[in-house]
């Protein structure tokens, strides 16, 4: 057999470096999508450089859409770019419309027209659940979508059930739950978390401020789920599957975990800012991943407690890397 080609937008992203380590011990060649910028923001993906194949191209432009298939030649294609910051949809929801849920059109749109055989991953999400409408969530459980990120998210998702039904297309959406990992956004709460403990420990920093702590959220280690995206791809047929662990936790968790692994007490230097409260709580998201565990033999594996170390640690030692500054030279707390 061939060498299986596979495209990835939102290749510079959490989720997009990992798919693409993953493919490559997987003997794939990888394409990536990258949009024209000013400043680079490869950084995930440096160490790939030379074994990946990048190429510019915008969600917002269906032309380049059509370009970048028939240069890259996929026989999988995984759309991960978007708009994928919740508060920033409220600050520009016309923009999050236009990336997160019409630029989901423009690219099954250019596989329709390019090549149909082509099998596509659309990156759902548990946003689209928003104010729950029954505990855990499924795959049949109805979308109450709270912010112009999930509404945008739920159009994606619908948009690519309406092609692999009109077009008979291998169209199929990951509904994942939070994914977190050292290579999360810094403007995401649980990075935000990790980094700030982190520089509090090495002296860097002397508090951390944060919004909704009781929200409780289904959180898991985000290069497994990469993984699960990859096997929705190997099926006989088309399905949508819900990815998650089965558990909640709360932020206050989170942070309590985060302050212990590095021996200090949250209660010392966490704050609420109510700039950081969402016009529209989310209050509860959880996963029930069984479907994903029957059908597709995946489940995950890094506990809660697990993950929070992870990123601690990881922050730790860049942190100590950039600064020079060690956990001993640190004043004693």
């Amino acid at each position: 057999m061939s060498q299986r080609r596979a495209l990835i937008t939102g290749i510079t992203g959490q989720d997009g470096s990992y798919l693409a380590e993953l493919l490559l011990e997987k003997d794939y060649e990888v394409h990536g999508m990258v949009r024209r910028s000013s400043t680079e923001t490869n950084e995930r993906i440096a160490h790939l450089e030379g074994r990946i194949h990048l190429h510019q191209a915008d969600l917002l432009d269906q032309g380049s859409m059509i370009q970048l298939l028939n240069v890259s030649q996929p026989h999988e294609v995984y759309n991960l770019a978007a708009q994928s910051f919740v508060p920033t949809s409220w600050s520009q929801p016309a923009l999050t419309g236009e990336y997160t849920a019409l630029g989901v059109t423009r690219m099954l749109e250019a596989v329709r027209l390019v090549d149909p055989s082509i099998r596509f991953y659309q990156a759902s999400s548990s946003e689209m659940y928003g104010k729950v409408r029954e505990t855990p969530q499924n795959e049949s459980t109805p979308f109450y979508p709270r912010s112009p990120y999930g509404v945008a998210k739920v159009y994606g998702h619908y948009i690519t059930v309406n092609y692999r039904e009109s077009f008979d297309l291998f169209a199929v959406s990951g509904i994942l739950f939070n994914h977190e990992s050292p290579r999360r956004g810094r403007e995401f709460v649980t990075r935000k978390i990790s980094e700030t403990v982190a520089k509090i420990k090495l002296g860097l920093a002397d508090e951390l401020m944060l919004g909704n702590l009781d929200a409780r959220r289904d959180w898991g280690f985000a290069p497994e789920y990469v993984e699960a995206m990859w096997r929705m791809l190997q099926q006989e047929e088309p399905v949508d599957f819900v990815i998650g662990t089965g558990e909640t936790h709360s932020p206050q968790e989170f942070v309590d975990v985060a302050f212990a692994h590095v021996g200090l007490d949250a209660a010392e230097f966490v704050g609420v800012d109510e700039r950081y409260l969402r016009p529209a709580e989310v209050e509860l998201l959880l996963a029930d991943p069984t479907k994903a565990r029957e059908q597709l033999g995946w489940s995950a594996k890094t506990s809660f407690a697990e993950l929070v170390k992870i990123m601690v640690d990881a922050d730790l030692e860049t942190l100590t890397e950039r600064s020079g500054r060690r956990i001993g030279d640190a004043e004693s707390r």
